[in-house]
Parts: C-alpha cells; sequence; structure tokens
C-alpha cells in the first residue's frame, strides 16, 4: 500500500538504531528536582506552595494563571528548597521550584486511584485534565485542555493522534506505542468524548512497523479509529503536514488546525491523558530518549519531572571524550543547551548528545549561492534563503510579508543548504524580534 505523506521534505539520516529496541527503563527519583513554573505555551503558573513546606508525590505546587496555563506537581517527596529564577532549557532564567527529596516516596492523598472515566461529562474530563497539567508532550507543549476547548464557530470533526516521531535520534514515542498503547488508545477515546466526535486516525511512520501492528491488532473492532501509516519523510509529524499526509486538509496560513476541523494530539499526550482521568496521576514524569555519540550507555526512560540533565546522562553511563554538543530534542528543531543543570519539563523528549563528528562544529557558513534547495524543501512553501536575507539586514516589515512568521523552525532549510547558512537560527531571532515589535507597539 502507498503510504501517505506531504509534499517537499527533506530525508535525514534517522539514526534511531541505537535506541530504537530499547525498552523504557524507569530512573530512580533524584534526590533534588528543579520544577519551572513555565513548562508551556501560555502563561507561567504560579507558585502556591513557600519555601520550607513539605510536598509528597503529584501533590499540586502551582496554579495555572489564567485559561492558556496549567499547574505543575511534585515529582518527589520532600521538602521545598527554594523558589527562585533558575536555567531553563529554552535558554533563558525561570521561576522554579526545587524540592529536596526525602527518600520516602510519598504519594499525595487520591494519586493512583481508579476512576469511571465513562461516568464523566465532557467538562469534567477536561477539568481533570488541566489539573493533571497536562501539556503537549511532542515538544510544543501547548495546554491540553485548551486545545480540547475549540469555539463554537470552527468544531473539529477529526482527531489525529502523531506517531510519526520524524525527528532523528529520537525512539521516545516508539517506545510509548510499544508499551503504552492500550493507554494510547484509551486517552484517544477519552479525547473523542470530551469533543463528542467518532472519527480518528493514528499516523505512524513505516520505519515502526511493530508499533503499526500492535496499534492496528487494538483498533481492529474500532470502527472510529484507523492506522495510517505515513511515508518516511522530515517533517511528516508537523501538525499541518500531519493533517495534509491524512485527510488532504490545508491548513492555511497564520490558522490553527482547527480552522479545517483538526486536532491533533502526541501519542504520550493522549497516554498521560488516560493517567490522569483514569488513574488520578498527573504529568510527573515523561518518556525521554538519551542518545547520540556522546552518551556512553544510549537508553530510553522514564524521567521524573524536574530531573538535572546532568544526573539523566549519569544514570546512562556519562558522556564519552568526545562529547561536544547537548541538545534538548533532536538535530533538526532541538535546543542546544549552554549547561546540563537545566531539568527534564514536560516537552524534554530527547537528551542528545553529539560528538564532534555529529555536530559538524568545524563547519563555517558560507555566502548564499541562490541554488534553491531550500525553496524546493521548504513544507511550508517559504523562501527561506530571501527570508534569511531580510533579517540579517534588520528588514522586518518584509520579513514578514515573506512568511516568516508561518515557519515552524524544521531545519529542513538548514540541512539542505550547500552553503550551511544557520537558516533556523536566523528565523528563530527574527520571529521573535517581530513579536516583540508588535507587543511594543500594542502597548504604545
Amino acid at each position: 500500500m502507498r503510504k501517505k505523506t506531504f509534499k517537499r521534505g527533506v530525508h535525514p539520516p534517522y539514526r534511531k538504531t541505537a535506541t530504537q529496541h530499547l525498552p523504557l527503563v524507569t530512573m530512580p527519583p533524584p534526590e533534588r528536582v528543579v520544577i519551572p513554573c513555565s513548562q508551556h505555551i501560555g502563561a507561567p503558573s504560579e507558585p502556591i506552595v513557600s519555601k520550607g513546606d513539605e510536598v509528597k508525590i503529584g501533590q499540586p505546587i502551582s496554579q495555572a494563571k489564567g485559561f492558556v496555563s496549567v499547574p505543575s506537581h511534585a515529582s518527589i517527596s520532600g521538602k521545598v528548597a527554594a523558589i527562585e529564577p533558575l536555567p531553563h532549557p529554552l535558554g533563558m532564567k525561570a521561576e522554579a521550584i526545587v524540592i529536596e527529596g526525602d527518600g520516602e516516596k510519598s504519594l499525595a492523598d487520591g494519586i493512583g486511584d481508579r476512576q469511571d472515566w465513562g461516568a464523566l461529562t465532557a467538562d469534567q474530563l477536561k477539568e481533570r485534565i488541566r489539573d493533571a497539567g497536562i501539556a503537549g508532550l511532542g515538544g510544543a507543549t501547548f495546554p491540553t485542555h485548551v486545545k480540547l476547548s475549540p469555539p463554537e464557530d470552527q468544531p473539529i470533526d477529526t482527531v489525529l493522534l502523531n506517531g510519526a516521531e520524524c525527528e532523528p535520534y529520537i525512539t521516545a514515542d516508539h517506545r510509548v506505542m510499544l508499551e503504552q498503547s492500550e493507554e494510547i488508545i484509551e486517552g484517544l477515546k477519552i479525547i473523542l468524548k470530551v469533543l463528542n466526535i467518532s472519527r480518528a486516525y493514528i499516523g505512524i511512520e513505516a520505519n515502526k512497523p511493530d508499533a503499526i501492528a500492535k496499534m492496528e491488532a487494538l483498533v481492529a473492532k474500532e470502527p472510529s479509529i484507523e492506522v495510517v501509516p505515513l511515508q518516511v519523510k522530515y517533517p511528516q509529524g508537523a501538525e499541518k503536514q500531519l493533517i495534509y499526509a491524512v485527510t488532504r486538509r490545508i491548513v492555511p496560513a497564520g490558522a490553527l488546525p482547527m480552522k479545517v476541523g483538526c486536532l491533533v494530539q502526541n501519542v504520550g499526550t493522549a497516554a498521560a491523558i488516560y493517567q490522569a482521568v483514569a488513574r488520578s496521576t498527573p504529568l510527573i514524569e515523561r518518556a525521554v530518549t538519551v542518545t547520540g555519540g556522546g552518551v556512553r550507555e544510549p537508553k530510553n526512560l522514564r524521567v521524573r519531572i524536574g530531573t538535572p540533565f546532568r544526573e539523566v546522562i549519569a544514570f546512562c553511563g556519562g558522556t564519552t571524550e568526545g562529547a561536544a554538543k547537548l541538545v534538548m530534542g533532536g538535530p533538526m528543531m532541538g535546543i542546544a543547551q549552554a549547561t546540563d543543570e537545566v531539568p527534564v519539563i514536560k516537552g524534554t523528549s530527547c537528551i542528545l548528545v553529539l560528538d564532534r563528528e555529529e555536530a559538524a562544529l568545524d563547519i563555517e557558513p558560507k555566502p548564499c549561492i541562490s541554488c534553491g534547495r531550500c525553496v524546493d524543501q521548504c513544507p511550508m512553501r517559504l523562501i527561506p534563503s530571501v527570508m534569511a536575507t531580510l533579517v540579517e539586514h534588520e528588514r522586518w516589515d518584509e520579513a514578514e510579508d515573506y512568511g516568516i512568521m508561518d515557519c515552524f523552525e524544521c531545519g529542513s532549510c538548514t540541512y539542505t543548504c550547500p552553503s550551511k547558512r544557520h537558516l533556523t537560527h536566523l528565523f528563530k531571532y527574527g520571529k521573535s524580534v517581530i513579536a516583540q515589535r508588535k507587543k511594543q507597539a500594542q502597548a504604545a
């Protein structure tokens, strides 16, 4: 059968063999966690504990600040040691709650209790999802309850679960699909109930035949759910590309998937929804792939939120002598880290330690040769070469006219550029400047 896909894109080496067959291993709870109040798109949560307070596993320690926000929970039991700005994986300092563990593994009341979610209303289900602190685990970290609350004039008729995991090196979602497949399907059914619809697809790249087979077996008697094998191509898992591949619907520039009646959730998010609703367990840990040529023992792990990268890497045997670059996420869309003291957050799907060859540290960018390869590969049909030049010359209005705000920073242009221009970095910078200019204009 012909695999579904989207137009354009690239085929980077996937480099998944080191971990794709390794089951998830639960890392022991650390002695100390650093839990940022900002782990999601939207307003940071605000602390509801104070220094010196005793907390238990699963206890809320911060509360949502507005609709587009979610709370955070203690991932270990112990005492609040500090609430202060600390290094964050997104590259800044952010307010964080530091908990020193007591080694007791004490659970907050009700954590783990089974619940009959079938008897709950859509609003009750969304409330539980919100209170569990769930944000998208695919990397975008959009608060899940917000996604499940579309405006009345943009109703959802189709749900897509994203199991593509097209980013090189990462295999966490693959393992979740194999090891928590029943929870994913139950989480999907909860999503369908919240939205009161009956059409769903699970998109999985064809290089994961075991996950495809397992999911197909589970939904064989579910007429409303279909597993869709996808062509192996990057960025197959991007929202708009996944929607087009599966449904042939085109999300307009500047619009969200709900504009075409679609909602996309990550497979790990679906499993977390099940845990929150059916098992009364908030989001206190997640699956993380630890890999790269700079790691001695690559692994797939279940890691408590707030665990420092340093400890996670140490659990994997530490770094090799050739370790050269630390990244949260994959090599295409990941964020380079200045320190290994940053904590695992809800959006941490991978801790990638590249060796010098993988990091390509010796390659210097050269001027654009106008070859057009970046244009040919851009899945958003933009003109990256021109946008980058406009950013370099600080021509912000023209950069916006060329669609820079529609770029989702997949890195396909940077990967294919023979001159090795830092295109994606320029777009990240340009978008941040344009957004700040708009904010200042609105405040004036």
